[in-house]
């Protein structure tokens, strides 16, 4: 073999990566390419070993990890092992370095360690990580016999017996899940659990147990069942490829399957555009293989821990549940094989679950039988009269949501519900939805449950009360199951869930009143989260149209518990305190007027009068006058009475009150109840005052949620804020209000308005595209147009909105903000100076102009 030159290398890598992306879009099976991949190092290492006359020396290569395996991919690490005698030279140290340097001035990642026989067995007795390599070890080329020195220590009975090898991979699994969800949206396809690390994992206690050179050995064994083999490697074979295709769309060694790079990655794997994006149909594969994976990789753990190392599972005494099914230690487990020829029986299984609050999981041989007879259904569990009546006791035990969640991760809730199977791994494309959309509903189960357990009263205090006065819980579990399961099919699926919602409660023989209550729940299930959020609910006629939406405070109360458990489901970061603020106060307006009649009109004059009452009676008992206050009031419209609550306008009065110069006045004050921050500025209307400000809050990474925009009937601005950390946390650190205050009086000061900060968009946004849309709504105050804008969350977007109101000469009176992961849903209220609403020619100037800045920024 002739020896190879370093820009031969080069060469011979180039032509080898080109070959291999070649044959894999030609669908070569991906255990040929990764053999391919590791014999094409082999010989080139061997050749390079010749060159440097390694060969008459003491020393051993030898390929440890994946490559040692046998597995390489595109870029990944090449883990190698020099092993050298006791008399290593210097020169075979030099040639060793030398080695090294050529791959890595390759551009091969190269991992490497040069110990000798003793020292490489010290050093793997004292890490599972290095014996874990070494178990599958091969010899590259050099010295045979250090290498079967090595070998013969390694088999050595006190080098990591089976029972502590077990225990130590059991442990590092557990440590690596804790660090990763399986339903990340950038999942680390490697390490996340049920991903190749969880196959691997089997695959080496196997090792170590059976001496079995790969899974296909446990079935001669008996410990595996040829389905269950062949399910592992088409999960395997899938996350291969998957991994293979993320090297070749990140051109580098890369696990984690950013947003950066999975439509590339999907259109290497041969996605195309259909009902769903092809990034969704690949993510949803990814998800139903990962929980395959993590089914089989508990069971098949289990199973070692209970069948083939006894020593370590501790007997649990057998408690007799009923003829079918025993309780053992926190496990379930059958009384015979044959349990499952009855169907319902698995719905008797999770009826246990509910019962019994000492079941956790269920044993792994039953698992096994629970498995294949999953396999086995040929119709929906739902279809059998026998599983509906042990589905509804389920739904309707105290502890039915734990038995659901076991349903859920053993896949039978999709055995039980045709439509729950078609969301099982459905993901969307969109930094809002941080899971897959049965994820999300076994979540927002979860946090059902939350409501009920007296630890998370603090956090979910209106929750906590109102879950315990619901006529029936199991309605609103059954709105839960039902609000996003028609998801994917086009369509509103809120209007195709309630069908379903509706068809299922008449199934299963709920009357009429439950029935039509679980469907509007779905129908309804975003209304008052949007009421919230992006409505003006200190507005008499915005609570009056959602009250006459409600219609009654049975169905307010379902409708508040599944709306908070909804936001709390969809993103770790969606649930804030400033959310739960907008949410109670929506709640209670509408319970007040709900208890007061619908048939009762609006009287705003009298909420004015009784909000100016309520202050002054504060005023007073400080030493105010209502003669002190009356001609502070006469300089603001009546509407700001109405669109502040007592308190505020009590801390406005104040501030404004105690105000003795003509500089700015920049108040802020904790929002009360809210846990954000009211941000109160009062100076000389001015051009531009909006945008300036937006610049200053962007500039000090300032979260806005709400604008509340007043000018004086003598030219001053009277503006409110509601502001946050990024983190949605209050603004309260001294140092910050300071800075943030000193700032906004300086922009407020300075002749020209403040400049927006040029920033780059974070990487995460970088793959969504959003297009613009500037829609007017119909709007019941007549001093304005309602816009609403929708458009990509960008950094500064706040702060070019509002250039551009100023540059069409108009003026912000209030502002919503909701950002929807890579989304920005904003309304203002835009008027012109005189405070008309906007003439359908100035709406489509704002459009044009609005759309045209934000899409050639």
């Amino acid at each position: 073999m002739n020896a190879l030159t370093l820009p031969q290398l080069k060469q011979q890598l180039e032509q080898h990566r080109q070959l291999q992306q070649q044959k894999f879009a030609e669908g070569e099976a991906i255990g040929v390419l990764l053999a391919e991949r590791a014999a094409f190092v082999d010989q080139a290492l061997t050749r390079l070993w010749q060159a440097l006359s390694l060969g008459s020396c003491p020393v051993a290569l030898i390929a440890v990890g994946g490559y040692g395996r046998g597995e390489l991919h595109p870029n990944s690490d090449i883990d190698l092992l020099v092993l050298t005698s006791d008399c290593c030279t210097q020169t075979t140290q030099e040639a060793i370095g030398t080695l090294l340097t050529t791959l890595w001035d390759a551009k091969l990642d190269v991992g490497h360690s040069v110990r000798t026989v003793e020292e490489t067995f010290i050093q793997a007795q004292g890490d599972i990580t290095i014996a874990t390599n070494l178990l599958e070890s091969r010899l590259i080329c050099g010295d045979g016999e250090l290498f079967r020195q090595l070998q013969g220590r390694l088999e050595d009975p006190e080098f990591w017996p089976v029972d502590q090898f077990y225990l130590a991979k059991r442990e590092e699994q557990r440590v690596r899940h804790g660090k990763s969800s399986a339903f990340d949206l950038e999942p680390n396809i490697k390490s996340c659990p049920g991903g190749l690390r969880d196959i691997q994992t089997i695959t080496w206690v196997a090792i170590r147990h059976f001496n079995a050179g790969c899974l296909a050995e446990l079935v001669s064994h008996g410990f595996l069942a040829r389905e269950e083999l062949e399910e592992l490697n088409t999960c395997r074979d899938f996350l291969w490829r998957l991994r293979f295709a993320l090297h070749l769309a990140a051109g580098r060694a890369e696990d984690k399957l950013l947003f950066d790079h999975q439509p590339k990655v999907a259109q290497l794997l041969g996605y195309t555009q259909g009902t769903q994006l092809p990034v969704e149909q690949m993510m949803k594969r990814y998800y139903r293989t990962i929980r395959a994976v993590r089914e089989l990789n508990q069971m098949l753990l289990q199973l070692f821990k209970r069948e083939v190392l006894p020593q370590l599972a501790v007997q649990q005494p057998m408690v007799p549940l009923d003829d079918e099914f025993n309780l053992m230690g926190r496990y379930i487990t059958v009384r015979h094989e044959g349990v499952f020829e009855e169907p319902h029986k698995i719905l008797t299984l999770f009826h246990h679950a509910a019962q019994e609050e000492e079941i956790e999981a269920v044993a792994a041989p039953t698992l096994r039988l629970l498995r294949n007879a999953r396999r086995r259904l040929k119709l929906p569990l739902s279809d059998l009269p026998q599983c509906r009546e042990q589905f509804m006791a389920i739904l309707r035990h105290p502890r039915g949501i734990k038995a659901m969640s076991l349903m859920h991760r053993h896949g039978i809730l999709a055995s039980y519900l045709k439509a729950w199977q078609q969301i099982v791994g459905q993901m969307q494309f969109d930094l809002f939805h941080a899971y897959t959309v049965d994820e999300h509903t076994h979540r927002l189960l979860l946090f059902i449950e939350r409501f009920s357990d007296p630890a998370h009263k603090e956090i979910f205090p209106l929750g906590s009360l109102l879950i315990d006065q619901l006529p029936k819980k199991g309605l609103l579990v059954l709105a839960a199951i039902f609000h996003d399961i028609a998801k994917g099919r086009g369509g509103d699926h809120s209007e195709l869930g309630a069908a379903d919602a509706l068809t299922f409660c008449q199934m299963h023989n709920l009357n009429d009143h439950d029935g039509r209550l679980v469907a509007w729940l779905v129908r309804s299930h975003l209304l008052m989260s949007v009421t919230a959020q992006r409505r003006d609910i200190n507005d008499p006629e915005v609570v009056q149209e959602f009250a006459e939406n409600v219609s009654d405070l049975t169905r307010l109360s379902y409708l508040y518990c599944l709306t908070v458990a909804d936001i709390c489901a969809t993103n770790d970061n969606l649930w804030n305190s400033w959310k739960g603020s907008l949410l109670s106060q929506l709640y209670h307006s509408t319970r007040s007027m709900l208890l007061g009649g619908l048939e009762k009109p609006v009287d705003t004059r009298g909420k004015i009068r009784e909000n100016q009452n309520k202050v002054l009676h504060q005023l007073g008992k400080m030493g105010l006058e209502e003669a002190d206050v009356t001609p502070l009031w006469q300089r603001f419209s009546a509407d700001y009475f109405l669109r502040f609550t007592p308190a505020q306008v009590n801390h406005h009065t104040q501030a404004l009150l105690n105000r003795h110069d003509d500089q700015p006045l920049v108040e802020m004050v904790e929002h009360e109840a809210s846990g954000g921050t009211e941000l109160f500025v009062y100076c000389r209307d001015r051009a531009g005052l909006f945008a300036t400000l937006m610049a200053v809050f962007d500039g000090k990474n300032i979260t806005v949620h709400d604008a509340q925009i007043f000018t004086s009937r003598d030219g001053f601005a009277l503006d409110s804020f509601i502001i946050l950390e990024q983190d949605g946390s209050a603004i309260s650190h001294p140092s910050r209000i300071n800075s943030l205050r000193n700032a906004i009086v300086r922009a407020l000061l300075a002749p020209m308005p403040a400049k927006v900060r040029q920033r780059p968009l974070p990487r995460r946004m970088r793959q969504f595209k959003v297009r613009t849309e500037v829609n007017f709504l119909p709007a019941k105050r007549k001093q304005g147009s309602m816009v609403e804008i929708i458009t990509l969350d960008s950094p500064g977007l706040l702060a070019r909105i509002g250039q551009v109101v100023d540059q069409c000469g108009l003026i912000v009176h209030s502002a919503k903000i909701t950002t929807v992961g890579e989304k920005a849903e904003d309304l203002f209220l835009l008027a012109t100076p005189d405070g008309a609403a906007l003439t359908p020619e100035q709406q489509s100037h704002f459009r044009e102009s609005l759309t045209q800045a934000l899409t050639t920024e």
